[in-house]
């Protein structure tokens, strides 16, 4: 069966079959229902996922004690909690599936083993990782300064992939709108 993360690196570059191995070894396959948490706030993110299937989402609760989804995470992506997981610091954000999902998982240690054993991994998953942060912030800057029904609008333009899959909770904790304006909202524009 093909790895999906094994396709996905070979987007980037060749990566040989020896290589391919070592690789899919190293990672852990997960499966999680909605609501399920892969990472929970408060402790030191130590394992990076590549989702294969589903939508995950990185949470906070605010100061209210309400729940803000800062992003969602959808299949041929990486996710973790990055300032954690890089500089070994306790996490306020958590992962949670956004729907059922399946992973692909690894270790701080095992991914330093293979970044030790294959030269060129850690600058490419370096590169891949900045380059998604980058695209999160440009879609949520996207949001700032519009309206409720325009964020919709554009979430349902840029994200279509996850607007029809995550809770409308999700959405609208996203999107920074009640869940009941969101409601009325989606009726309005159909």
């Amino acid at each position: 069966m093909p790895n999906p993360l094994i396709n996905f690196l070979k987007l980037f570059r060749d990566i040989p079959a020896d290589d391919e191995g070592l690789i899919a070894g190293a990672m852990e396959h997960r499966t999680y229902k909605e609501g399920d948490y892969l990472f929970k706030a408060g402790k030191i993110c130590r394992e990076l996922f590549f989702v294969c299937e589903g939508i995950l989402r990185i949470k906070v609760i605010n100061e209210n004690g309400n729940e803000v989804t800062h992003f969602f995470i959808r299949e041929n992506k990486f996710c973790s909690i990055l300032n954690s997981f890089n500089n070994q610091v306790v996490a306020q954000e958590s992962i949670q599936a956004a729907c059922n999902a399946e992973v692909l998982a690894i270790s701080r240690t095992g991914l330093d083993t293979l970044y030790s054993r294959l030269s060129y991994l850690k600058p490419l998953i370096t590169e891949i990782t900045h380059q998604a942060l980058l695209d999160k912030i440009a879609v949520r800057n996207a949001y700032l300064g519009q309206d409720s029904t325009t964020r919709y609008r554009m979430f349902l333009m840029r994200q279509p992939e996850i607007a029809y899959r995550v809770p409308l909770s999700d959405i609208a904790s996203y999107l920074g709108i009640t869940p009941q304006s969101l409601s009325r909202i989606r009726k309005n524009i159909r």
